[in-house]
């Protein structure tokens, strides 16, 4: 099927400005008031990071993830990238760990596969649902499965998954598999396009597919779930669903809730506002930050950021801009954040802060910013910055693939 283009109507207006003199008036001549300069930009925060949880055994794995359970700031939860995900306390002088799940035997695991996603239902321990996102046989398939605890929210019962999506992956990279429930009660996943370079099979602007899309699904109000249609609706909320990733009839995947992605490595909402912010990994010039909404179009393979992809020069550039870009002068993979809500660290309040695996650069722009916003550089970590973590009170954790957990404090 062809590329889908849903193109806004923006009307364009001309404003005619016109100085009218009296016929020998003798009064004196009325200037237009200054225009106001633009408020200076917000100063960048200073910060540093301190490293918690140092005395862990065993030390995290290839953590990809690091979460704590709605409302229950007394526990958090690391994923590792072979397939477990572990459980300790909220003191930074914990050293035991609990074996939350280990699927390891069910995930392929290594480059870009393994263990991806973890996402609390909202209501968890109450109703004892807990989902994950990893890829596995055959071929990398990607799954979206749930699982249950029958101990209270201690553990999860491995032998109780109930895999709820798959999708075909169509190379061993760019396999996305973050997943995150929204304000709105339902489970946002984030594919990839399916991999190599350049997006050969076109997958990202093919809407007949779920590679290169963030998806949205209500897993409450269905069988395996069921497709949001108000508030607004998923765009072709009314198709038939697609729970092996691609169309059976030919029409647009009613789970599609944006398109145009490459890579989505890690995306949150802000719990102020509800905007969703992705991090998307680039080809090999750009890296970006999207605020992702309804039907929205990010542009890959079209465009890679706000530039020109394919062809690389006079290309559709209808799609959504990034909020913010960097070249390869500064990083080469990047991860998505958190617009930071807590109170440890007053100066960064207001801020989404993000990062590089490659470079370790740690970037900040503020909340509000439009599209186009350089980003501030607030650290060089030398760490592989894989996943951020957002404690229930607001606070923020950098994540380091090294197996090491540092959380964002004020600079000394």
């Amino acid at each position: 099927m062809g590329k889908l283009r849903l193109a806004g109507f923006i009307p364009a207006f001309s404003l005619l400005l016109s100085a009218c003199g009296g016929s020998g008036g003798d009064g004196p001549a009325v200037s237009p008031p200054p225009t106001p300069s633009p408020p200076p930009p917000a100063a960048a925060p200073q910060v540093a990071l301190q490293q918690v949880f140092a005395g862990l055994t065993p030390v995290p794995a290839a953590p990809v993830s690091l979460q704590q359970a709605p409302g229950d700031g007394t526990r958090w939860f690391v994923v590792e990238q072979a397939g477990t995900i572990r459980a300790f306390a909220n003191d930074d002088g914990a050293t035991g760990t609990l074996e939350f799940l280990d699927i390891s035997a069910r995930v392929i695991s290594g480059g870009e596969s393994g263990l991806l996603g973890l996402a609390f239902h909202p209501d968890f321990p109450n109703t004892p649902e807990v989902f994950v996102s990893y890829t596995g046989a055959p071929d990398l398939t990607s799954y979206v499965s749930r699982f249950s605890s029958v101990d209270g929210g201690q553990t999860l019962d491995a032998a109780s998954e109930q895999v709820i999506l798959t999708v075909l992956q169509d190379f061993s990279n760019h396999n996305g598999g973050n997943i995150v429930f929204g304000p709105d009660g339902y489970l946002y996943i984030g594919f990839g396009d399916g991999g190599s370079g350049g997006d050969p099979l076109d997958r990202a602007q093919d809407n007949t597919n779920l590679l290169g899309t963030m998806v949205r699904i209500d897993v409450d109000g269905g069988n395996p779930y069921a497709i949001p249609a108000t508030d607004p609706g998923n765009p072709f909320a009314a198709n038939q669903t697609c729970p092996q990733g691609f169309t059976v009839g030919g029409e647009e995947c009613p789970e599609i809730f944006a398109w145009g992605l490459r890579n989505p490595w890690r995306f949150s909402f802000d719990r102020q506002t509800g905007d969703l912010w992705a991090g998307d990994v680039g080809q090999s010039a750009w890296e970006e930050i999207d605020i992702v909404t309804a039907a929205g179009d990010y542009g890959w393979d079209d465009r890679e950021g706000a530039h020109c992809f394919e062809p690389p020069s006079d290309c559709i550039t209808d799609s959504i801009d990034p909020v913010t870009e960097y070249d390869r002068s500064l990083g080469a993979s990047v991860t998505g954040g958190f617009v930071y809500r807590g109170s440890a660290v007053p100066d960064m309040a207001g801020w989404y802060v993000f990062g590089d695996f490659v470079s370790g650069r740690l970037f900040a722009i503020p909340a509000d910013s439009v599209a186009g916003t350089e980003p501030e550089v607030l650290l060089e970590t030398g760490l592989g910055i894989a996943a951020f973590g957002e404690s229930v009170d607001g606070e923020l954790f950098v994540v380091n693939y090294g197996g090491s957990i540092h959380q964002v404090v004020s600079a000394p």
